[in-house]
This record gives structure tokens, C-alpha cells and sequence, in this order.
């Protein structure tokens, strides 16, 4: 098994495409057994799967989605005014790889199963559980397309991957596969690889002693937090970072990035891992809107973050992947990760350091990371989640299974 990747900020996709391409074929020596694509909403998404299924043959899997300004591998962030692009690939004849895809429309759980039948079609392993399902998705029903996976191999199985991104936050992300394209999709690779992997999902922030019951809500719209508004509520908990948008409302989004609120989903040794919320807009009548989905009688946690911690978390997490795993680091051949979107703009000038931090841990083996809108991750007792301002990351090795 081996994993490359390449990298171009070529503003013509074509030209991006024939250089990364050409350099991923040069690593590896032939076609890949599976080809994933992230690159910034300024290339055509079309042309960039045709490219992209046209250079790789018909038998190569071809999974992508578009990225917040581009993406981030071992060599770097690759991003030039907002133009990216980077191909990870993964060479495994021992292994199956199978991908799908599927428009959401009103039916996320079903799209979701479509997606997913058709990949383990593809991969000729019908019947049988992956070791890992890797998703990319258009942002708002993350929950329900991992309950949909969930409904037909169970829920022991990890779930990895982010929502798609754009660079603008208005809503021109897409995703690709096997030559096709869209913009309210689901795509779903199952990975059936020859050796071992491992895996970690975790945030870079802190929980603060500050905590409140969610007393009314419906679906990511926050009302109420101990039967007080929950605007309201969370700027007296961020001492006063909302305080211009309570009158009439507004986009908070870049005022609550280090502010997200946590729900705790499972403890392991006494140590809680959360699943986080981002606020990113406060209704006219007090509420807070989210990017993922809260319920009625949970409580949340008011968590905290910095610069620092959101670009050294990752190499954390990352190492905690890799000490998940039976095997030891000299035997990691690559991995994968998604790093939220919202994050990676706070700290964007130290995005190569980031980088960086992920490369040391995976013993400077070929990774690629995505910026998302909401990332999907497995905890360490395999809870399956989204969240948001998230970090997952997925580690091969070169151990048989």
C-alpha cells in the first residue's frame, strides 16, 4: 500500500488537474485505487471531475468535494488568494474502494443509503462492513446522512469526513464523483484496506465551569438556555462578544469562533469529550442559530480556545489517532484530516504550522486536510458525530489486518 499527494494553486483547473495529477501517477507508478479531490469554489466543479475521471481511467474511485480556500498536506497549506486545490491517492491491490453518491433533496437519511449501497456496489463488497466510511456532504443535515449509514452497516463502524466549503460562506461548495458533480449531494467512499487504521475526532478548545440546560430549541435553533433567551444568555457567558447583534439580530459567526458551546457525548478514564456547536447567527427574537442540531434538556458547556491551542490541537489529535492504533509510528504510510473551516480562517496565517504539527505526527507521511463546514467524526467508544470547529483525523499504516 502506498498514499500520495499533490498540490497545485494553478488558478486554471485544467492546469491544476494535468500537475497534480501527473505527480500523484509519477508517485505512484500507476493508476490509484481510490482518488479524492479538495480544491477552492474558483474552479469549475465540473470540469474538475471530468478532468479528474478522464486522467484516473474508469476504474479508479473518484471522491471530492470543495474546500475553504483549498486544502493543506504534508508540504503545506496550499492556498493563493483563495485558489486551491490538492489530490490525495491511495494505492492498495489488496484492498477494495468504492464510491457514491447521492442528492440529498428532502430525504438525507435515503440519500445517504443510496450513496452508501452504491459505494459498497463499486467496491464489490456488497453485504460485507467497511472498515471505514469517508463522507463528504453539502452542509445542514449532517446528522440524519450519518443516521442513514448508520441504518445499514450499524453503528460500529467509523464514520469520517466534513461538509463541504466554499470560500465565501454563501453556499458555492459542491461535490464530485466518478465524473459527475452537484451541489446538494452526498459522497460516500467505503475503504475495505488491506492494512490497519486508526482514528481520533476531538476539538482544540477547553471546557470553562460555565454550564446551562437547553430549555427550548428546535432542530439548530437555540431559543432558550435555563428558560432565558439564549443570545441573551451566551453573551453574558462571553462577557459582552454578541452585544451588537442582540437588538435586531445578525451574523455572529466570526465573533463566537473561540466560544463554541460543547455538549459532552461520552467519558473514557473520567476524561469527557465534547461534540461542539457553533453559534453563527443570533435570531431577531433572541435565539441563537447553530451548525449542528441540540435537543431539548442537554446541557451545554460554554468552551474556550486560542490561536495557540487551535493550531498545536491538531498535531494532538492526530498523534492521538495514531496511539488508537496497533501499530507503531515508523509503520504510518499517510492519513487523512478534516479541519474546520471556521478555525482554519482564525488562524490562517499559521496555517503551514498547523500543517506541520500534523505532519511530526504522522512521521512526516503524505496527509491531506480539508477545510469544512461541519465535521464528521468517531470518538473513542464509536460514537459516530457531527460537530462543528472539529478535528478528525484518520491514520494508515503498513500493518496487515
Amino acid at each position: 500500500m502506498k498514499i500520495a499527494t499533490a498540490s497545485s494553486t494553478e488558478e486554471n483547473t485544467k492546469s491544476a488537474i494535468a500537475e497534480c495529477y501527473s505527480s500523484l501517477h509519477e508517485q505512484l507508478g500507476r493508476a490509484p485505487s481510490l482518488l479524492m479531490a479538495y480544491y477552492s469554489d474558483t474552479h469549475d466543479s465540473a470540469e474538475m471531475s471530468r478532468l479528474l475521471r478522464a486522467s484516473a481511467g474508469e476504474e479508479v474511485q473518484v471522491h471530492g468535494a470543495s474546500s475553504c480556500l483549498g486544502a493543506m498536506t504534508e508540504t503545506g497549506f496550499h492556498s493563493k488568494e483563495g485558489v486551491g486545490v490538492s489530490l490525495w491517492a491511495i494505492d492498495d491491490p489488496e484492498g477494495d474502494y468504492g464510491t457514491g453518491a447521492a442528492v440529498i433533496g428532502d430525504d438525507p437519511e435515503g440519500a445517504a443509503v443510496e450513496a452508501l449501497e452504491m459505494a459498497l456496489e463499486r467496491s464489490n463488497r456488497i453485504g460485507e462492513v467497511p472498515t471505514l466510511v469517508w463522507i463528504n456532504g453539502a452542509p445542514g443535515r449532517e446528522e440524519a446522512l450519518i443516521a442513514g449509514i448508520e441504518s445499514v452497516i450499524g453503528a460500529d463502524v467509523p464514520i469520517a469526513g466534513g461538509s463541504s466549503g466554499d470560500n465565501t460562506v454563501t453556499g458555492n461548495w459542491s461535490q464530485i464523483a466518478n465524473g459527475e458533480q452537484w451541489s446538494d449531494a452526498v459522497v460516500v467512499s467505503v475503504l475495505f484496506p488491506s492494512t490497519q487504521i486508526s482514528y481520533a475526532f476531538h476539538s482544540g478548545y477547553d471546557p470553562t465551569d460555565t454550564t446551562g440546560i437547553v430549555t427550548r430549541c428546535e432542530g439548530r435553533t437555540l431559543m432558550e438556555i435555563d428558560g432565558r433567551p439564549a443570545a441573551e444568555v451566551y453573551n453574558e457567558w462571553t462577557e459582552g462578544a454578541i452585544t451588537e447583534m442582540l437588538p435586531e439580530g445578525g451574523d455572529v459567526l466570526a465573533l463566537t469562533t473561540l466560544f463554541p458551546l460543547g455538549r459532552v457525548v461520552e467519558e473514557v478514564g473520567g476524561l469527557p469529550y465534547y461534540k461542539l456547536s457553533h453559534p453563527d447567527g443570533v435570531t431577531a427574537d433572541g435565539g441563537l442559530t447553530l451548525f449542528s442540531n441540540l435537543e431539548e434538556g442537554e446541557t451545554l458547556t460554554l468552551m474556550q480556545g486560542t490561536i495557540d491551542s487551535l493550531v498545536s490541537r491538531a498535531g494532538r489529535v492526530t498523534e492521538a489517532a495514531v496511539e488508537a492504533g496497533d501499530f507503531k509510528s515508523e509503520q504510518l504510510i499517510g492519513g487523512l484530516a478534516i479541519y474546520c473551516a471556521g478555525c482554519m480562517l482564525t488562524v490562517q496565517p499559521k496555517m503551514d504550522e498547523v500543517s506541520g504539527y500534523i505532519r511530526e505526527a504522522l512521521n512526516d507521511q503524505p496527509f491531506v486536510g480539508v477545510f469544512t463546514f461541519g465535521e464528521q467524526g468517531c470518538f473513542i467508544a464509536n460514537d459516530n458525530a457531527h460537530g462543528n470547529l472539529m478535528i478528525s483525523i484518520v491514520a494508515f499504516s503498513n500493518q496487515p489486518i
